[in-house]
Formats: C-alpha cells, structure tokens, sequence
C-alpha cells in the first residue's frame, strides 16, 4: 500500500483582492506551471480572507520584503514578493509564481512551513520577518545568497 504522510500546513491570511488576482494568475499559468498553479489555487482556498487594511500585522502580502530562514542549509534569504511582471532575481524580487512565492504569501512572523523547491524537494522555510513594501525599509541584513527555487 502506497500512503502519504499529510504534513498540515500553518495557517495564511490573504487581503481578498490579492486572493482574487492570485487565482486569476494560477488559472493562466496552469499550462506553463502546472505544479505551481495548483498550488497557488490550494493557498488561495485555504487562506482566512480579510479586507483591505485588516491584515494581521507581520502578513507576507505582494510586493513586501520577506526575510525567511532555509533550514536546510541555515541561509537567510530577503527577497520581495511581486508579480509575475515585476519580478527581477538580480534585483531579489521574485514571482508569485515560483514555489518559494507560493509558500511564503499569507504566512505570518514566526511560522515554519515544509514546501517543496523547483525540484519537488520539501525544503522547511521559517518565515522570520516581514516589511512592507511602501515603507521603504528593508530588512537590516543583506541576503547572505539567491534562492535557486
């Protein structure tokens, strides 16, 4: 018998506009990232939604700079996360449409997550801090490497 351990997942937050721009953008990347776009589905329906302004503090939401922690390996890793359009890896601004985008949004300070990588490999993420985007700060830490995933 084949059985596969379920791991349950911390719960996420989603601003419901964003929810609803992020299920438009899995449905039009199911051909290209099909493995990516069920995940940003399953992420979207699972999400607790609140309105805009009502986000619990230290939410990873689009275009916020997201210091999390591999443990693989102990990195630190601070990227923003943007769409599609906007993203640029020189730059550590990375889409939504990755894996590590999809398993970052909606998590909150202190939440640990096991998310699997480009290769399908689970890789445990511990989400450490969270600055939003419009406020011009950035973590206080340079990345110590790029994210491959």
């Amino acid at each position: 018998m084949n059985t596969k351990t379920t791991v349950k997942r911390p719960s996420i937050h989603l601003i419901v506009d964003e929810a609803d721009t992020l299920a438009i953008l899995a449905l039009a990347a199911e051909h290209r990232h099909p493995a990516v776009a069920e995940l940003l589905l399953a992420e979207s329906a699972r999400a607790t939604l609140h309105g805009t302004g009502t986000l619990p503090p230290n939410t990873v939401s689009m275009s916020c700079h997201v210091e999390f922690v591999d443990a693989a390996n102990g990195s630190s890793c601070i990227l923003q996360l943007d769409y599609p359009g906007e993203a640029d890896i020189a730059a550590h601004r990375i889409s939504i449409l990755t894996p590590v985008g999809v398993g970052l949004i909606g998590l909150q300070q202190g939440q640990v997550i096991s998310w699997p990588d480009r290769s399908g490999r689970d890789r445990e993420r511990a989400f450490v801090r969270v600055t939003a985007a419009s406020s011009g700060q950035v973590a206080d830490t340079e990345p110590t490497r790029e994210v491959a995933s």
